[in-house]
Formats: C-alpha cells, structure tokens, sequence
C-alpha cells in the first residue's frame, strides 16, 4: 500500500456542528483543534512525514472579531500545552503564512514554537497561518524581483515560498462537503489528489482518516504523462 508522504487538511465545518448543538461557535473550534492533534498522530502512525493543517486563511480576518481572538488564543493554549509531548514523540511545528501580519504576542509565540521543537524528525506539523495561496505566490515574486531578475521560472517562485523544503501534498483532505480548495496550497497543490467528505470537522474520525488514505493508495498518479 502506497502511504502518502505529505498529507494536507482543510479544516472545515467547526460553526455548523457546534449550530447543530446549539453551541457557540468556539465550541466547534475548541473541538476542532482536538481533532487537528488527532489527526497528526494517525498520520505518524502511518509514517507520514508532513501534515499540514489549514488553521487560519488571509480571508478569515473578516469573521467577528471576538471569534478571531479566540482562534488566537485557542492555538496559544492548545499548542503551549502540547509541547512537552511533541519534543517526546518528535514532532517539528512550523508555520507558514504573512506571520510578520500576527499580533505580537502570537507572533513571537511562533517564533518560539518553531525554536523549541525544531530538531524533531518525527513528523513535520505545519500549520497554515495567515494563510493564502495566492498570497504566498505574490510574497514568492517579489522576493526574487529583490534580485533584479527579468526572467521568472517556475523555479525561481518554488524555491521563494514559505517552506520550500516541504514536498507537495500528495493528498488534500477537505471535510463538510465543500468541494473546493480556498485558496490552499494553490502552487503546491496542482498535480495534489483531492479526497472531499461531508463529514465536518469535528466529528472526522480516524476510520475516515484511513478511508482517505486508502482512497489514494488506489489512484495512479501520472503527473501528465500518458498512461
């Protein structure tokens, strides 16, 4: 069975189960980070190398303000109390996105985030923060024009994002039945298998998990070439 080395997921539908219980909002983004760590552990019990976890989007500003700061703040508890058992079990976190655009305080906790378990060599867990597609291929290009280049290659713009070391995604997982990307990934993911569920986020089982991968173990990649 071939396992995906790079496993990306769209964490969506946390307000519509938290409206399905008569929650607020922020329970279904309470449950929906227990659900992310999950996730990342059921992908290093498979040998999967990199996750990557779509947290926060560029477009994601425009929710209310109250909603916003507990995403902040949910993700500087959940993360701070998760450190002892990433350094244990190898984990790296990394972040990707504007993150210089973060509050302070949420910016500098990422800085250390990313100092305190940079030697793991378990399991890469990235986490999309501040996050657009599009963004990151405009941050990509102006990088390079820094340098005076009249040409572009396609080299040039992998080599300028935000983590040009990570592979692609082999695999995009996207829960609550929206079939679409969001401006995820949009360089990376073009030659990505796509696995879409209508099941939302928080209720995303790891049986669910295991269907996806075996989904992909069943497709032939041909990355454009004939068959």
């Amino acid at each position: 069975m071939a396992f995906p080395v790079h496993v990306a997921f769209i964490m969506d539908g946390n307000g519509r189960w938290a409206k399905k219980r008569g929650l607020e909002r922020i329970e279904g983004h309470r449950k929906g980070a227990e659900v992310a760590d999950a996730a990342s552990h059921w992908c290093a019990d498979l040998g999967i190398r990199y996750v990557t976890l779509y947290a926060f989007s560029t477009e994601n500003w425009r929710r209310p303000k109250e909603e916003v700061e507990f995403l902040f703040e949910l993700m500087l508890l959940y993360i701070s109390s998760k450190v002892g058992s990433m350094l244990e079990e190898g984990v790296r976190m990394r972040f990707m996105g504007r993150l210089n655009e973060l509050p302070p305080e949420l910016g500098d906790f990422v800085f250390q985030i990313e100092n305190k378990t940079s030697m793991g060599k378990k399991l890469d867990v990235i986490v999309a923060l501040n996050y657009g597609g599009r963004a990151e291929i405009v941050d990509a290009v102006n990088e390079i024009l820094k340098i005076g280049k009249e040409q572009i290659s396609e080299e040039d713009i992998a080599m300028n994002l935000y983590l040009p070391d990570v592979p692609e995604p082999d695999l995009i997982i996207r829960t609550s039945g929206e079939e679409r990307l969001s401006n995820f990934l949009t360089w990376q993911s073009v030659y990505s298998e796509l696995f879409f569920t209508g099941t939302l986020w928080p209720d995303f089982t790891k049986e669910e998990f295991h269907r996806a991968v075996d989904d992909y173990s069943k497709r032939k990649r041909r990355f454009g070439a004939l068959d």
